[in-house]
């Protein structure tokens, strides 16, 4: 699978693999973009220490350092965890142009972010992303689970 850019994503599989991995509700928001409803996921109102993975393929999205409270209904954080762990691409779904946010590792739908809104933290951004998208584990458990769930991936490649 390509990215929007032309580039492969590094974590592959076909979608009989993603069904079977990801349950039905994590399948329709992560591999076919919807969206959880406000206030029900479960890192909404959450501040545990941590790092945020992706939940289809495990890689480092997001740390609790980044993550502030916006009262949007969606867990929000001001940046990504490290440059180039998410991608971005328009979304003219609802009629006017939002910025998607998904996995740079699997592209996986994760959310969107929003800009000039205000918000006082570091960039003025939001990351606006469903709980059902990312896995918080602990801060010294994040390097294992990403490089276990690649290594794992790798063995299950699909067709490219």
């Amino acid at each position: 699978m390509l990215t929007p850019s032309g580039r492969r994503y590094p974590i592959v599989l076909d979608d009989a693999a993603w069904r079977e991995r990801l349950r039905p509700d994590e399948y329709t928001v992560l591999r076919a973009g919807g969206t959880e409803p406000p206030f029900t996921g479960e890192y909404t109102d959450d501040h545990t220490e941590g790092v945020y993975s992706c939940r289809a393929c495990g890689a480092e999205l997001f740390r609790s350092t980044e993550k502030f409270d916006s009262h949007c209904g969606w867990p929000s954080f001001f940046a990504p965890g490290s440059t180039g762990a998410v991608e971005y691409i328009e979304d003219r779904s609802l009629g006017r142009v939002r910025t998607e946010v998904r996995c740079a590792s699997c592209g996986s739908h994760l959310g969107h972010v929003f800009e000039g809104e205000g918000y006082d933290t570091p960039t003025d951004k939001r990351y606006c992303i469903n709980s059902i998208s990312i896995r918080r584990v602990a801060p010294e458990m994040a390097s294992d689970q990403g490089s276990e769930a690649t290594s794992s991936e790798s063995r299950q490649r699909g067709p490219v």
